[in-house]
């Protein structure tokens, strides 16, 4: 039976936190309310005053602008959603009026419908298409109905309440559904900056958790060995129990000491040293250990925590008798036997080491075969300082 463990992930790149994409959105708010809200009610205002000839028409189209600067004023906030009806409900009622009640221009009475209808109708969850040709006809018709019952019906009242209006409102709608479709996207990819920032976290804190558990697990089950093997030379050699002791509590300092320094970001395993360290543990169990180290190894901070697991997972989930590791510029291999036969233990620090190695370009496998465990970590040969030089040197010719 074999088993093969190759999770492949893209490092993330650098991201923008929630805050800053939280800070866009009240950016582009401040912006709008600031600058084109007071654009908008000096211009209803105008139109009002001009327009008007009663209290009465104040008042009415007064409503309607009033419901323009509300509609404008969620919409900055993404959220027109409670307003949709009631803005467009007022500002279908001044529409007609606007035509009907009031002698002479109706540019005061359409202008809270334009806005209004603007902002909500490509905002809606349906039917917007729908709702959009129902505005623009309902723009349509009330103007006819306006030409048709004045005084003096002509090209001009035509133009003015009909073609006008109808024409504005069907480019309107139409500009404004593309734009509303580009502000959709820019608040997508916010949220997705969100989400990768939190993943990104996440990530880091798998990370520390991978590294602790690297560092106190693997102390752990070598103070358990030393411990039982004190216990055991406890009335025959006490000078040897008193060196496992002293071992044990050298090994404890060491450990809170790489524990700090992982909380500070400060921990760099040494792979010589780890070499050493697992060779020295394996043979304290009993295990025959054969190295291959014939080139210079890889100066690799993951390949060190990779045989560190190695190691506490041969000595948690085996009966190995043979252990065989190797070294080379491009990575490691471990080679363990006893594996048991009772079912696959769950090798999640080895997991969570590939993730990271495959960030990193390189490769980790595990296989499983005849009794035989197999960890390997492969990374991308890279070149010697001569085969650079020469490299460089045929490229200058």
């Amino acid at each position: 039976m074999e088993t093969r463990t190759t999770p492949r992930q893209q490092a993330l790149p650098p991201l923008a936190g929630p805050a800053a994409a939280m800070t866009s959105r009240r950016r582009f708010r401040s912006l709008n309310l600031t600058l084109f809200l007071p654009l908008l009610a000096v211009v209803g205002v105008l139109l009002v005053i001009r327009q008007a000839q009663t209290w009465s028409q104040v008042v009415v189209l007064g409503l309607g602008v009033t419901a323009a600067l509300v509609a404008f004023e969620r919409w900055t906030a993404g959220d027109t959603s409670r307003v949709a009806v009631p803005c467009l409900a007022i500002a279908a009622t001044v529409w007609p009026y606007g035509v009907l009640a009031t002698d002479g221009d109706i540019q005061a009475a359409y202008y809270p419908l334009a806005i209004v209808s603007g902002l909500t109708i490509p905002a809606l969850p349906r039917a917007r298409a729908a709702a959009a040709a129902g505005v623009t006809a309902y723009v349509a018709a009330v103007g006819a109905l306006g030409v048709v019952t004045s005084a003096a019906p002509g090209v001009d009242g035509l133009l003015a309440d009909v073609i006008l209006p109808t024409g504005f409102t069907a480019i309107l709608l139409g500009l404004m559904f593309p734009n509303k479709r580009f502000y959709d996207v820019v608040a997508e990819l916010e949220e997705s900056r969100e989400r990768e920032a939190e993943l990104a976290v996440v990530r880091e804190r798998m990370r520390f958790a991978s590294d602790l558990h690297d560092i106190q697990g693997h102390t752990l089950h070598v103070v358990k060995l030393k411990i039982a093997l004190a216990r055991k030379l406890l009335h025959t050699d006490p000078a040897r129990v008193e060196q496992e002791l002293r071992e044990v509590y050298d090994l404890v300092g060491d450990t809170i000491g790489q524990t700090r320094e992982l909380a500070y970001g400060r921990r760099r395993l040494n792979i010589a040293a780890e070499l050493e360290n697992a060779k020295n543990l394996l043979e304290a169990a009993g295990i025959h250990v054969h190295v291959d180290c014939r080139t210079e190894a890889r100066a690799d901070d993951l390949l060190a925590q990779v045989l560190r697991e190695t190691t506490t997972n041969i000595l948690r989930h085996s009966r190995a008798t043979l252990v065989r590791v190797a070294l080379s510029e491009n990575g490691l291999s471990v080679v363990n036997d006893g594996v048991r036969e009772e079912g696959s233990p769950e090798l999640r620090g080895l997991a969570d080491l590939a993730r990271r190695v495959s960030d990193d370009g390189g490769e980790l496998t595990v296989e499983r075969a005849d009794g035989w465990f197999r960890t390997t970590v492969v990374f991308p040969a890279t070149p010697s300082p001569g085969e650079r030089a020469a490299t460089a040197g045929e490229a200058g010719r």
